[in-house]
């Protein structure tokens, strides 16, 4: 199908229009890069009970081609075409993040919903911006922070709201590993670097265990060799919310021996996940426990004190699938576009992300 400009409506059936809450969500992909092609692209290729990807956008001739023999979409070579496309009813932002803001405020003023990224923007600035147009317009406006839905991060969730553990003390997150990088990502003016491309998810998790909208935080940020471009390859990262736990957040790509993926530390139990793949529990009961009373009189051994806690064990196998994941994020954002129900993941929820990673820029600067 060649370059145009298209303005089909909802696909006709045997000449008669199709019940709209049936009808596939008509998609246009803007980025044709890892995100967009990788991510969005394979996914919506095996949904397309929902949605249908009309068109693709990417100054990569090449990369139009392969879309269009893939999709029998109409492709174009900048943003303006593909959000005048009257066909398009959802634009996936895709682009480098510095092209977001951008990107995602023009698709939502020619009433398109959108799809962005994450990191959702550079700054806050463009997070406030994006979020006012999107309220002006009333089109629908989230963020691809998927890693909601993955069933590590559920289950520990689920654990850690049961109390089973506790009040929580301190919870851990790493992403970290040894590894060398020399792609566009590894530069600070593309908006490359582990604080946004592991922090946007890592920090989009931790801020689901406090309610805090400014908490404290410290964070040093190192560029290293690892890295042929200038952004940041190391990020130590603590929150501490006013009433939570303390978070401790590592993203590096300087330990090759990697360490816990999570650990969960409270008062009646601990939670460790080694390598997100498999996740153990094990905690007690304080009332099957022996009461715990101060005696300050000299211990017959001279030693600490002991004892016994009645201790309860389980394990977890998450059912890792990223289909599964995409497919529960695609599903919400289809039932809120063609029945009006809630958005699960609102820019106004990843805004609390943003702003702990400008925080961290501004702190740590590299």
């Amino acid at each position: 199908m060649a370059d145009s400009t298209s303005s089909n409506g909802p696909e006709m059936t045997d000449g008669r229009r199709t019940d709209p809450f049936d009808e596939p969500v008509r998609v246009g992909i803007s980025g044709l890069g890892r995100s967009g092609w990788s991510i969005h692209a394979n996914v919506l290729a095996q949904i397309s009970e929902k949605f249908r990807v009309t068109a693709v956008c990417d100054p990569d001739a090449s990369r139009r081609e392969e879309a269009i023999e893939r999709f029998d979409c109409l492709a174009y070579a900048t943003i303006d075409e593909i959000i005048a496309d009257n066909a398009v009813e959802l634009i996936v932002v895709a682009t480098p993040s510095q092209l977001h803001v951008n990107d995602a405020t023009a698709a939502m003023q020619a009433g398109k919903h959108v799809i962005v990224e994450k990191p959702m923007a550079p700054s806050l600035d463009g997070v406030d911006e994006m979020i006012a147009v999107a309220e002006k317009t009333g089109q629908i406006l989230t963020v691809n922070q998927n890693y909601r839905y993955h069933p590590d991060f559920l289950k520990i969730r689920e654990i850690v709201d049961s109390g089973i553990l506790g009040r929580i003390v301190q919870i851990r997150i790493t992403g970290n590993g040894f590894r060398r990088r020399w792609d566009w990502q590894t530069l600070k003016r593309f908006g490359g670097g582990d604080l946004n491309n592991k922090g946007a998810h890592s920090i989009d998790w931790a801020i689901h265990f406090f309610d805090d909208p400014h908490p404290e935080i410290f964070c040093q940020m190192e560029t290293t060799p690892l890295f042929a471009g200038d952004a940041e390859s190391h990020v130590k990262l603590i929150i501490k919310p006013e009433d939570g736990p303390l978070i401790d957040v590592e993203m590096t790509n300087c330990c090759a021996y990697p360490q816990d993926a999570w650990l969960v530390m409270g008062t009646q139990g601990t939670l460790v996940s080694p390598n997100r793949r498999e996740i153990h529990w094990k905690y007690f009961d304080p009332a099957e426990a022996p009461a715990l009373e101060l005696d300050t009189a000299p211990t017959p051994d001279r030693g600490y004190n002991s004892e016994t806690l009645p201790w309860k064990k389980e394990s977890f196998t998450p059912d890792f699938s990223f289909l599964n994941s995409m497919n529960a994020f695609y599903t919400n954002i289809f039932n809120s576009i063609r029945t009006g129900s809630p958005l699960a993941i609102t820019a106004a929820s990843v805004r609390r992300q943003v702003e702990i990673l400008e925080r961290c820029r501004e702190m740590s600067p590299v």
